[in-house]
């Protein structure tokens, strides 16, 4: 398949230089801090839970099919095919399916089902109170702001309704029988929503696994979203982080379940937008616009050629 869009080799360096640029701002707090050997209570998850150093997200890709011109350097990278022209490399999505084949069915399912699905929003950040649920110790060496009773008393009061596996994960054993439903790795793509935050962080993973497909810009908006997302999951968290200016949002109150659900469904349809832009970019223009309106729900409804490429390989 030819490509679709060739960048010459002035046009995409720049946005090679924009995008590093823009990555670096992005992770200069943490570098700074790495560098003085600072742990964040906040930040840190970003790059620990999700284990790619600012070096990986500073790499610069133009997404599949675009045909970077005089790029002679690029030609020996991971997912990378020659072009049309000498010297001319463009990111292969057949390639990938053929070398990744799980993980991009997993992949596709993942994004195309989530987008499919309503958001549900009344969670109110409990995952991470069931997390602390009538333990001794939790994994963050701060105070709880409620104190353990009340952290407690605050979980029983109310009906965890997670959705997201990676969160369930963690519970404290007395929390998981609390949950609405017991979750599982393998039902994961059944139970996942737009409306959970955890969904809505993973959207980086998800962009960094796909790696060259993924354009770069694309890439560092789903590192923003986590980031913001993240604030939230900590301000509603049961911690005390007034040492790290954190304002708790209390969701323990009328008024912080409020808060915190509108905060939620702006991520949601942040989160929503950006599945349709990375679908677009990696399985085909109709891809994502066809996802985002619930049009696909099944793992086979794809009708894009790059997408039944990668169904082929995947099957």
């Amino acid at each position: 398949m030819p490509p679709t869009v060739s960048l010459d080799r002035t046009r995409w360096q720049q946005r090679e230089r924009q995008h590093q640029e823009r990555a670096d701002a992005l992770t200069a707090a943490h570098r700074e801090r790495a560098s003085r050997g600072e742990k964040h209570p906040v930040w840190d998850f970003l790059f620990t839970y999700y284990s790619y150093a600012p070096a990986q997200l500073r790499r610069w890709h133009p997404g599949a099919d675009v045909q970077l011109d005089n790029a002679p350097e690029r030609a020996g990278w991971r997912w990378y095919a020659p072009g049309t022209r000498t010297d001319s490399v463009v990111p292969d999505a057949g390639a990938f399916a053929r070398e990744k084949q799980q993980l991009a069915s997993l992949t596709e399912r993942m994004l195309r089902r989530t987008a499919a699905r309503p958001g549900q929003f009344g969670c109110f950040g409990l995952h991470e109170w069931a997390m602390v649920y009538r333990a001794d110790e939790h994994r963050h060496a701060v105070p709880l702001r409620l104190g353990r009773a009340g952290t407690d008393a605050v979980v029983e009061s109310h009906e965890l309704r997670c959705t997201h596996f990676d969160a369930f994960r963690f519970f404290t054993p007395e929390a998981v029988p609390l949950n609405r439903q017991v979750l599982s790795r393998a039902d994961q793509p059944e139970r996942e929503q737009p409306g959970c935050l955890h969904a809505g962080m993973d959207l980086y993973k998800w962009a960094m696994k796909l790696g060259p497909l993924i354009p770069g810009e694309v890439l560092l908006d789903t590192f923003e979203l986590a980031r913001d997302i993240r604030l939230l999951d900590m301000e509603a968290a049961p911690y005390d982080l007034s040492d790290w200016d954190v304002t708790p949002v209390p969701i323990e109150t009328a008024e912080g379940k409020a808060d915190y659900v509108r905060r939620q469904r702006g991520f949601a349809e942040r989160g929503q937008a950006l599945r349709e832009r990375m679908l677009s970019a990696w399985l085909g223009q109709d891809a994502g616009s066809q996802s985002a309106h619930g049009a696909q729900t099944a793992p086979d409804a794809a009708s894009s050629s790059r997408s039944v490429i990668t169904r082929s390989a995947a099957s």
